[in-house]
């Protein structure tokens, strides 16, 4: 027993050293949180996650796990840490980060959380596993901005205390990708959809297919990506995706709990499908592969019986192989198509998409139709005469005006990137609005949510879209996220600056607007 003694003293000196060890202030209420959380009250204390803080979930459960395993990938590179998971049949009291599924929640709705820090511990509570996921966004984003490295960086990290409850305004919060003017592949749509996940987006709009190009296997028509897959803006070798990596990039987004939307787009913005296949042309000839990036002069040939077993296919294969409640159809720009076939065409493709039990999502031009009431137009055009025309059939709108909301617009007229026939969009005019107060007719109830487009005539690489996403996404996440009384262009501005070190953590691309007071992150220290 005497050899004990030393040993013993030794153990309870360090932990009477550790348990008078004081947390360092902080305060929660100048965190910089993007989007802007429903509830906030600060402690003015802190916690810290050191290599001995284990993640406690409840005893059994998979999705927290999951989640858990999630949290534990975000924080290792930078950290070194691999932090332990452990069941526990009731981990709430316990000290370390506790992930708990409740019931109680159930008034935050699927994507809620309620986050509470102490210098002891944090827990993180939610009715559904969407609520956990979000919520460990926000425990990312109220660690150092150094988090965000690939290589390991030294700490303290430190995580003000304090008191959030959250949840979303708007349950459909997107972004669109354009992967047909230029083609961008499975690692760089994955990464695309890590940026929209970090900050609390839950769905990707793939447009998969439009004049330059087609862009998904469809196995029954095998010539769309034999031929129209080979070409895209400017000539180069353009691409696909085989259904195998179709099915990859759906699973990679579902584990972040975002969905995606696939797009069709048709009658018009068909060149590609043309090209492939003489008999979907009314003539009978098919057309020359397209490269450049006019809009409108093409049409499938809307009064045969091959173009409706064509769509049958292809949304057939298509509905197989995604989960997600919707199917986009495009329908805009058809200038080629004569109306009265427009709208015979939009009608019988709306059935064909309810036969395979998908609902149907198309832009606002689709309002000419007479539509399901299950249908969404996607108002963008710069007038919003077909936006209130779904309105007046009980149809949903899902916001994305092209002056406000589409990413390809320049910043000024110096940007080396985008376009501007809808006008410049510097990023205070990008977040200085509201979905309901846009277009007077189309109210808050008529509304699901936000999506922000991002066309590809003038993008290449990943580069080029982080420097027309960045920062704007950040303010459409926002917008959809957060409760319009809570958001204000000034105070949005000064948080919106202090993600410079998290940029460039990531090596991100951003447009350095000069709107936006950009500073470096003060890190916290330890009292010695």
């Amino acid at each position: 027993m005497t050899k004990l003694k030393p040993l013993l003293f030794v153990l309870f000196i360090a932990l009477v050293f550790t348990s008078c060890k004081e947390p360092v202030p902080m305060d929660l209420a100048k965190e910089n949180l993007i989007p802007k959380p429903v509830k906030l009250e600060a402690t003015g204390s802190s916690f810290e996650w050191n290599k001995h803080t284990q993640i406690h979930i409840q005893t059994g459960n998979e999705e927290a796990k999951k989640i858990a395993n999630h949290l534990v990938e975000l924080i290792a590179p930078a950290t070194g840490f691999q932090p332990k998971i452990k069941e526990l049949k009731t981990p709430l009291g316990s000290r370390g980060i506790s992930l708990i599924l409740d019931d109680k929640f159930e008034k935050l709705g699927k994507e809620g959380y309620n986050l509470t820090i102490d210098p002891r511990k944090i827990s993180l509570q939610a009715y559904k596993a969407e609520g956990l996921y979000r919520g460990i966004q926000t425990i990312r984003q109220l660690l150092p901005a150094k988090i965000e490295s690939k290589k390991k960086q030294e700490g303290p990290w430190l995580i003000a205390s304090g008191n959030i409850e959250d949840y979303p305004q708007y349950g459909y919060r997107g972004a669109m990708l354009d992967v047909v003017r230029h083609f961008f592949d499975v690692d760089e749509v994955k990464q695309y959809i890590d940026y929209l996940a970090a900050y609390k987006m839950n769905v990707l709009h793939l447009h998969l297919t439009d004049d330059q190009g087609w862009r998904l296997e469809i196995k029954s028509w095998p010539k769309l990506t034999e031929i129209g897959g080979k070409t895209e803006v400017g000539g180069g070798e353009g691409g696909f995706y085989t259904q195998e990596q179709y099915k990859e990039i759906v699973q990679y987004a579902a584990d972040r709990f975002i969905t995606i939307v696939p797009e069709i787009d048709m009658p018009g913005h068909t060149n590609a499908a043309l090209a492939s296949y003489a008999e979907l042309n009314a003539d009978g000839k098919a057309r020359k592969a397209y490269t450049g990036t006019r809009v409108g002069f093409s049409t499938l040939a809307t009064n045969k019986e091959i173009t409706y077993k064509f769509i049958d296919d292809v949304i057939r294969e298509l509905a197989a192989l995604t989960p997600g409640e919707y199917i986009h159809i495009g329908g805009d720009e058809s200038h080629a198509t004569k109306k009265k076939d427009y709208i015979k065409f939009i009608e019988r493709v709306q059935k064909i998409v309810l036969a395979h039990n998908k609902k149907v999502m198309g832009w606002a031009d689709i309002a000419a139709a007479e539509l399901d009431k299950s249908a969404v137009a996607q108002f963008w055009q710069t007038k919003p005469k077909n936006a209130l025309k779904a309105v007046e059939q009980d149809v949903k709108i899902l916001m994305s005006p092209a002056t406000r909301a589409y990413m390809d617009m320049q910043y000024d007229s110096i940007s080396p990137l985008g376009l501007h026939w809808a006008g410049y969009l510097e990023v205070d005019k990008a977040y200085n609005w509201t979905l309901e107060g846009n277009v007077e007719g189309i109210d808050k109830e008529d509304i699901i949510g936000i999506e922000a487009p991002l066309w590809a005539e003038t993008i290449e690489t990943m580069d080029d879209i982080e420097y027309l996403t960045f920062p704007r996404l950040l303010g459409y996440a926002e917008l959809g996220w957060s409760p319009d009384q809570n958001n204000s262009w000034d105070e949005y501005k000064v948080r919106l600056g202090k993600q410079k070190t998290r940029f460039e953590f990531q090596e991100i691309n951003y447009y350095q607007s000069k709107l936006v007071p950009w500073a470096e992150e003060k890190q916290a220290e330890m009292k010695e």
